[in-house]
Order: C-alpha cells, then sequence, then structure tokens
C-alpha cells in the first residue's frame, strides 16, 4: 500500500519512527520489501538525484512497482530525498513519488522560505507530502559535500514561523547528526536540549534526522581487512539515542551510509575469499540475505515492528 508521508506520520508521531532507506539497485529494493513484509512494517524508499541519474528515475520506480506486486503486503511511501525543482517535478509528473524533499537549507532563510513554498503549492496539488530541511549538515553522500564550518544547527527560535510560513509537512533539522561515513569525529552526539527545544516550539510536528546511520566499527573493520581503505573511528547516531529522539518528534530516520558499508563489507569479503568466482549472483544473494536481516533490525529499532496491521495490512 503506497501512501503520503502525511499519512504515515500522522499514525507514528510520538510512537515509533519511519526507517527511510536509500536505494541504488535491485537487490537493495528486494531486500528492503522483503524485510517489511515480514516484519509487518511501514517504511519510506528514497531515491536521491544521485541515484536517479545511476538508475534512471524511470528504472528505480519500476523496481520499486515490481518490489511492490512482490510484497502487496507492504506500507509505504515513496520519497524523493535532497531534491531541487528540477527533480521534484519530475517526480511529480511521473505519478510514482508520494513525498519529496525540497533541500533549500544552504540558502538563507528566506529564500528556503520561498522555494519551498512554491514546492509544496506544486506538490500538494498532486497529493503529495513535502519534506523541508532547517539547518545545515556537515558530511559527505552522494555528489553533496559540506564542509563542517559550513554547518550548523536547527535555531529553535526559527521553526515556527518556517513551517508557518511554507507550510511543508515534515522538518529536517540539524541536531549533531552528518552525512557519510565519517561522522561525529568529534563524539559530541544527538543535541537533546535543541531537539526538545524544536518541538516545545512546534509540537504535534513530524521531524526528520538525516544522517542516522550507525556505522558499525566491526563493519568498517572487516571492510578494511578485506583490502578497503577506510578511516576508523567514525560514530554515527546510537542506538539509545534514536530511541530517546523519538519521543521528540523524530518520525522519519535516513539510512544510507550503513547498507553502503554493508554492501562494500560482503563484496570485499567474498571476492578475497572466493578469487576463482566471477558472477555477481554469488555476493548479490549474501548481500540480499544480510540487507534483509538488517532491515529487520533497524524496525525493531525504531519501532516500526508489527506497526504494518495499523493501516489495514
Amino acid at each position: 500500500m503506497r501512501l503520503s508521508g502525511t499519512t504515515l506520520f500522522k499514525q507514528c508521531y510520538g510512537r515509533y519512527a519511519l526507517p527511510a532507506v536509500n536505494v541504488f539497485f535491485m537487490e537493495e529494493v528486494l531486500g528492503l520489501f522483503a524485510a517489511a513484509q515480514k516484519a509487518n512494517a511501514p517504511f519510506i524508499v528514497q531515491t536521491t538525484p544521485f541515484a536517479r541519474d545511476y538508475a534512471h528515475p524511470e528504472m528505480l520506480l519500476a523496481m520499486i512497482d515490481a518490489a511492490e506486486k512482490i510484497y502487496p503486503d507492504t506500507v509505504f511511501a515513496v520519497h524523493v530525498d535532497h531534491g531541487i525543482e528540477e527533480h521534484i517535478w519530475d517526480a511529480i509528473n511521473s505519478g510514482g513519488y508520494t513525498s519529496v524533499m525540497i533541500d533549500a537549507s544552504h540558502e538563507d532563510f528566506e529564500t528556503n522560505v520561498r522555494r519551498t513554498r512554491s514546492v509544496v503549492e506544486k506538490a500538494h496539488k498532486a497529493n503529495i507530502s513535502v519534506e523541508a530541511e532547517l539547518g545545515v549538515l556537515a558530511g559527505v553522500e552522494d555528489n553533496l559535500r559540506i564542509d563542517k564550518s559550513r554547518s550548523f544547527y536547527t535555531d529553535p527560535k526559527d521553526v515556527e514561523l518556517f513551517v508557518k510560513e511554507t507550510g511543508c509537512d515534515s522538518l529536517a533539522i540539524a541536531v549533531g547528526t552528518s552525512h557519510g561515513a565519517y561522522k561525529f569525529s568529534g563524539g559530541q552526539g544527538l543535541q537533546f536540549h535543541i531537539l526538545e527545544e524544536i518541538q516545545h516550539g512546534i509540537p504535534g510536528f513530524p521531524l526528520v534526522l538525516h544522517g542516522a546511520s550507525h556505522v558499525n566499527e566491526e563493519v568498517v573493520q572487516r571492510i578494511n581487512q578485506a583490502g578497503g581503505k577506510l578511516k576508523t573511528g567514525a560514530k554515527g547516531v546510537q542506538d539509545e539515542e534514536l530511541k530517546r529522539a523519538i519521543p521528540l518528534g523524530v518520525c522519519k530516520v535516513n539510512i544510507a551510509t550503513d547498507t553502503r558499508l554493508l554492501w562494500t563489507m560482503i563484496h570485499r569479503e567474498f571476492f578475497r575469499d572466493h578469487p576463482e568466482e566471477f558472477a555477481p549472483t554469488g555476493p548479490g544473494k549474501i548481500f540480499m540475505q544480510a540487507y534483509e536481516e538488517f532491515i529487520l533490525k533497524k524496525f525493531e529499532l525504531t519501532g516500526a515492528t508489527g506497526k504494518g496491521s495499523e493501516f489495514g495490512i
């Protein structure tokens, strides 16, 4: 069942969060939908502009459409992550998306409001929900690169006016997360005092955590033992932090880095241990199983397991 983000958020607010997972290729799509049906958990499947350039928007939507038929007992939204107007107009016209994000967070406040409001007006006419962003996250994800010196936390004093002026349906906030595999090098973690102030300013309004992957140190070590050269010591969002953030209004938790690290670990280890192999199906089968298990754990962590029944599944 394909729903808007707004419909999902109304049900989950303050009780559980929805894993919002970026996908690039078939194995990820199948693993995600298989896990969701097994867990009876609602979720959000996301495509970034980078993924749309890599696989083509029609190919991505075709894979999602096929997965919906293969796993009919699923509840989900289809979302454009970190889009600009070009991606959003295409998504609206495609008919397959139920949610979009306009990322004008790098603009000044007035420009962010103007661009977001323009997207909201067009998206709402198509019954598509809109996520906006206020505050800037540091880090690297796809073709998005933001130096730490240019990042800043969301100012709680701005959120009420921003939501009122734009009409957006959810708000991505900067409260200590970062994009990519090199997170929290300073060990600061989530800034709960800021999150609490934001919720106080816009009570009941759905909040979004970008850069919310965990970055498992064991996975990074296994990648490096199999020939990788990733930096160590990164720290993502810890499980207890995520659990604490959900009652404070966080309804959507973006996941991308962890699944990339999982893909890298499995493929490096497979070809290290089986140097005579060259078929993509070998590591592909292992990855799909590991991916499904990973997503099942995320559903448990966010409290989404079993909540698909609330939507008639």
